[in-house]
């Protein structure tokens, strides 16, 4: 789907089948994004209300190079997920929908591109096309959706997790190999719910030269 709007065919997604060293180590590289899907629950409530009271007393540093859309849509944090991925990665677009909303919003406050997006009918006939070919990315919008998606990216060096339903990226920090670190801070999710089963990612990576 994302090669038929623009997307280097070099580039791909990939399945992360574990977060152990041997599953990692087949994982292509360079590797430059991670949607990671993990199952909405009180305990992750209540850490995300938490996290979001200690960043607003501990401002962090976020590079003006990090694109973070706020999310409107229902049943959007697949394709939010992958905007995120994609936006961030700017150097594999080519001429289509995702360079062109890319381009429109490159300036635009957190708010206004969501304002954008809310009103992007190209995006919304994507979204519906991709729900209803069965697309593991974007759920029906009339199901209720329990799970949620997030997107890890590399942008100057720091690992960032972007959440459309969360007002400020956060910043995780220097990363050495962006796979094995981002696949520590997935493992915390896991932890913080480990009677759950519903996790799974994929890496954006690069395929072929």
């Amino acid at each position: 789907m994302i090669h038929d709007h623009g997307v280097d065919r070099k580039w791909g997604f990939v399945d992360i089948y574990g977060f152990d060293d041997n599953a990692l180590a087949v994982i292509p590289r360079p590797a430059t994004a991670i949607i990671f899907l993990f199952p909405g629950s009180p305990a992750y409530d209540d850490f995300r209300e938490k996290d979001e009271a200690r960043l607003a007393l501990n401002k962090q540093t976020i590079s003006d190079n990090v694109i973070h859309f706020k999310q409107t849509i229902e049943n959007a944090c697949g394709m939010m997920a992958l905007l995120h991925s994609l936006s961030n990665n700017r150097q594999i677009n080519g001429d289509g929908l995702f360079k062109h909303i890319f381009d429109a919003t490159r300036d635009m406050t957190y708010d206004k591109r969501g304002e954008y997006l809310e009103s992007c009918s190209e995006l919304a006939n994507l979204h519906h096309e991709s729900a209803c070919s069965g697309q593991s990315l974007t759920p029906d919008i009339a199901d209720p959706c329990t799970n949620h998606y997030i997107s890890f990216v590399e942008v100057d060096g720091n690992i960032y997790e972007l959440d459309g339903g969360r007002p400020l990226p956060v910043n995780h920090g220097k990363c050495d190999d962006f796979v094995k670190d981002t696949a520590r801070i997935m493992q915390t999710f896991i932890e913080r719910d480990p009677n759950f089963n519903e996790y799974s990612a994929i890496a954006l990576a690069k395929l072929k030269d």
